[in-house]
């Protein structure tokens, strides 16, 4: 099993970018799949997608989950970025809709990759 992230970097203040997940070795289309970071305040979910999306009150309105199940590839689009998104960002899958904003409810994690926002 591999989830491997790739899009992170250096953006402005209300910047943009672009998170890819690609997975392998598991069915990716019955996992739930979701975003994590790890801040200097903590390790906290940021938006996760199954069927529908949901996010956290920290980015909604800013950031966009989503996946594509032919290329088993989850995207977090994150738009007007604010210094606060600075973290490392990490992709994981689990099955089933339930706990998702609980770390250990998922079975497998990417090795994360590092925004900055920074001006």
């Amino acid at each position: 099993v591999q989830l491997v992230e790739s899009g992170g970097g250096l953006a402005q203040p209300g910047g943009s970018l672009r998170l890819s997940c690609a997975a392998s070795g598991f069915s990716f289309n019955t996992y739930a799949m979701s975003w994590f970071r790890r801040t200097p305040k903590g390790f906290e979910w940021v938006s996760g997608i199954y069927f529908d999306a949901k996010y956290a009150d920290s980015v909604k309105g800013r950031f966009t989950i989503s996946r594509d199940n032919t290329m088993d590839t989850v995207y977090l689009q994150m738009n007007n970025l604010t210094p606060d998104d600075t973290a490392v960002y990490y992709c994981a899958a689990k099955n089933g809709w339930d706990s998702l904003h609980s770390p250990r409810a998922y079975n497998f994690w990417g090795q994360g990759t590092r925004v900055t926002v920074s001006s």
